[in-house]
């Protein structure tokens, strides 16, 4: 290559060379016609319609490719209708792995779309409707102290159902399916809408009672923390009155301990409907019977432990019971009783590491798009079924906004839990000392 003076000699550059200087200084232009396309307008393509659609199994996870937000560090941020991770799983008994249930069921849910999401069985479509649906991600939460655990789930649930506002009122919070994690996860978020709704219905679809007392579970090493697992979070959230006296098990057939455990489960009012009964009695029989437990107006809570269907459609989950349901009669009955007042929900159980095919977080990501679908179709909560004493709270931004006043409030509102708690405990223990005065009453007799 020669070089006269300052002058190139462009004959002998690199035609490539050429052509990366021109396209600098004349960026390309796509026209309409220069594109594989069935657009008739002839404005040159933008961006986002060139590059902004995905396919299913493209970008990044989020349930059904829902907009994503941290919603617990972004109060200003309203929504009606909610995914919520709750990756947690050392409160179970047996297999282990539902901490990573909530990544799962998300990559299993990816071929639900806005443009994809319409509900033959129920002809709506909730992702285009009157709520505004997002994934608010998953609360972080420990693995290596229950205690603290319980303690970052239970304030996570009071921070998103206390203090952050729906899309269509300021007088009502978000509703929120929770993704488990293991089906002690139930117990905070219940704790929090017990907080704006007071007792809730619990329509609990599982193979297992889960109102099994501590003693069910005996061993020498003991703590307040140990009470609390996948197999008694019920009992438990019987017994700090969070749950109303209308209450139904769907699909049981667990093994017992004895015919004892079905007068723990009485005591805790609870309707059961075993697995059988559904091909014995028939769907409709089902149906009905939930229908005629749960009063239609009064706030109900749907809890899903996957292990409900029959081992053959969820081998990824930790406590298996032979002879399940199967995936198209739990639909069907979701389907049948979607006219209920839904204040929140749950899928728990699904363990990935067990799963085949994804055919268990597949059918986690049907059950909670079908608690979506009867969450939005029935249209917005009644401001009336909030506790007066929670209206306050909900309009709360965050707790470090709150006035001097608000604070007083607030510290007036838990005193006053306190107190009624304490009651309460006290008319139990009257009633215990009563039955044992007339044990005694009756053994002087003889």
């Amino acid at each position: 290559m020669k070089l006269s003076g300052t002058i190139l000699n462009l004959s002998l550059v690199s035609p490539l060379l050429v052509a990366h200087a021109y396209a600098d200084l004349h960026p390309l232009s796509w026209t309409s016609d220069e594109l594989i396309n069935d657009s008739s307008d002839e404005k040159p393509p933008s961006l986002d319609e060139m590059w902004g659609d995905l396919w299913p199994f493209q970008g990044i996870n989020t349930f059904a490719h829902l907009e994503h937000h941290k919603c617990l560090l972004d109060p200003d941020t309203t929504y009606d209708v909610a995914l919520i991770g709750v990756p947690f799983d050392t409160a179970v008994s047996y297999r282990p792995g539902a901490r990573f249930g909530p990544r799962a069921i998300r990559a299993a849910s990816q071929r639900q779309t806005s443009l994809r999401g319409y509900n033959q069985r129920a002809n709506f479509n909730p992702y285009q409707s009157w709520a505004k649906i997002v994934d608010c991600g998953d609360l972080p939460i420990t693995p290596m102290d229950n205690s603290i655990a319980f303690a970052q789930m239970t304030k996570g649930f009071e921070e998103l159902l206390l203090r952050r506002n729906s899309s269509t009122s300021d007088k009502i919070p978000p509703r929120y399916v929770a993704l488990g994690g293991d089906h002690s996860v139930l117990l905070p978020h219940l704790r929090a809408l017990h907080e704006v709704y007071g007792r809730i219905n619990i329509i609990h679809f599982d193979a297992h009672l889960d109102t099994w007392a501590p003693d069910k579970y005996p061993s020498f090493w003991h703590s307040d923390q140990s009470e609390i697992n996948h197999g008694s979070m019920l009992w438990k959230a019987h017994h700090e009155g969070l749950t109303s006296h209308t209450n139904i098990h769907a699909g049981l057939r667990t093994k017992l301990s004895g015919l004892e455990d079905y007068e723990d489960d009485d005591s805790q009012h609870f309707i059961r409907i075993d697995a059988d009964d559904i091909w014995l009695k028939g769907p409709q029989y089902v149906v009905q019977k939930i229908l005629d437990t749960i009063p239609a107006d009064t706030p109900t809570y749907i809890s899903v432990d996957v292990d409900v269907l029959d081992p053959g459609f969820t081998s990824g989950t930790g406590t298996q019971e032979p002879g399940g349901w199967l995936p198209r009669e739990l639909i069907h009955v979701l389907r049948s009783i979607e006219n209920l007042t839904i204040v929140g929900g749950d899928v728990v159980e699904v363990s990935p590491a067990f799963d085949t095919a994804e055919i268990t977080s597949t059918n986690g990501a049907q059950i909670a798009y079908e608690i979506i679908t009867s969450m939005v179709k029935k249209g917005p909560l009644d401001p009336k079924l909030v506790r007066g004493d929670a209206e306050e709270l909900v309009k709360i931004t965050h707790v470090n906004d709150l006035s001097k006043e608000g604070k007083e409030v607030n510290g007036i509102q838990k005193t006053k839990k306190t107190l009624q708690q304490k009651i309460k405990e006290l008319d139990e223990l009257k009633v215990e000392l009563e039955a044992e005065l007339l044990a005694l009453r009756k053994l002087q007799v003889q």
